[in-house]
């Protein structure tokens, strides 16, 4: 009988972090993409800062300390119709916000936008954790579309109005610091996260399309991921808070945002893994400010979509390739459509062999 002593322990874990701790680093970038997503992601019409989808797979997972670099190009194509719609008309100027509507109107939108992340991993523990900071910030192209009819009641006048209002812009998006702290056991690993949003990308309230959200927010959460390196199996959760300050520009608020990402894998050999991802978003408080017709405003939506990654040599550095994407439902008082992700970071490769251990 063969038995399993603290240095047989102690070098498989090693050899897990080796395999393991490249793919956590795209997660690191990942994070703190919220405000740059499209049009659709401003903050009136119930939609606040994070962005659904920005934790998968090893979100707990450790980091090889030093200096890395995520990036992200991300796609969403999402629509709505109704109050969604008629609540960007009131936004941007075009609706009248104390009259009566009956609505018949389709909203459209489209973005492609790439996000840079660099991030650093502290070797020194700190509170008996693994401290990790980034700062990420993303360019790309947005663009929405409105059309359709509003009929508009106004004492005893009825006003019906046709026609379009389209909108598209490049820029940079806010900026995104985050922090996050991470605890290793066996097979269990934790984490807990910092998120803000530095109101500085291209916003403008009487536009359609926008890359900032115009207004500070501030995100925290934790999470949890089950690695068993022997079995190759992966299942990780995620689920935070958003708090939104107010817009200057409108006066409008949003209200706490409750978000859950999931992810769950298997590594089908040492550098592929296949899986699943999703999200759940749920606004726990109304928004304060909005039109009286659209009420508390308040927004859902569920998505789910396959993933897969690759780990790739690259010298004195390891790099990560997932793609994911999510197709949405369950949306209320929110675009939804879908969405996917590419993501490519690089790491330092962490040690290749274990201290030597003389058993006893």
């Amino acid at each position: 009988m063969k038995l399993t002593t603290q240095a047989d322990t102690v070098i498989r874990d090693q050899r897990a972090q080796r395999l393991f701790r490249p793919l956590a680093v795209a997660l690191l970038a990942a994070t703190g993409f919220a405000a740059a997503a499209s049009y659709a992601l401003a903050d009136e019409g119930g939609i606040g800062f994070w962005l659904p989808g920005e934790f998968g797979s090893l979100a707990a997972a450790p980091q090889v300390p030093g200096w890395s670099l995520g990036l992200i190009n991300y796609y969403t194509s999402p629509s709505a119709s109704g109050s969604v719609a008629a609540a960007r008309e009131v936004t941007i100027g075009k609706l009248n916000p104390a009259v009566n509507v009956n609505l018949n109107v389709n909203l459209a939108a489209h973005s492609d936008l790439v996000l840079a992340s660099p991030s650093y991993v502290f070797a020194t523990p700190v509170l008996g954790g693994q401290l990790a900071v980034s700062l990420g910030e993303a360019v790309g192209y947005s663009s929405g579309n409105i059309n359709g009819t509003l009929t508009v009641n106004a004492g005893p006048f009825t006003v019906t109005r046709q026609g379009e209002i389209s909108d598209a812009r490049g820029g940079f998006s806010d900026m995104f610091p985050q922090a996050s702290l991470r605890w290793n056991s066996g097979v269990n690993n934790w984490m807990i996260y910092a998120l803000g949003d530095a109101p500085i990308g291209a916003y403008d309230s009487s536009r359609l399309a926008n890359l900032g959200i115009g207004h500070g927010a501030i995100d925290g959460g934790a999470a949890y991921t089950y690695l068993d390196p022997k079995t190759g199996h992966e299942f990780s959760v995620i689920t935070g808070l958003t708090g939104n300050f107010a817009n200057p520009s409108t006066g409008y608020t949003n209200g706490i945002d409750w978000h859950v990402d999931w992810a769950a894998s298997q590594f089908v050999t040492k550098t592929i893994l296949v899986g699943a991802v999703g999200y759940f978003y749920q606004q726990i408080t109304p928004d304060s400010g909005a039109a009286a017709f659209l009420g508390t405003n308040e927004s859902r939506v569920a998505g789910i979509g396959p993933q897969v990654g690759f780990i790739i040599p690259a010298g004195a550095m390891q790099a990560y390739l997932n793609l994911k994407g999510y197709w949405e439902f369950a949306a209320e008082n929110r675009p939804s459509g879908w969405d996917a992700w590419v993501t490519l970071a690089f790491s330092p490769n962490a040690p290749k062999s274990a201290p030597p251990v003389i058993a006893k």
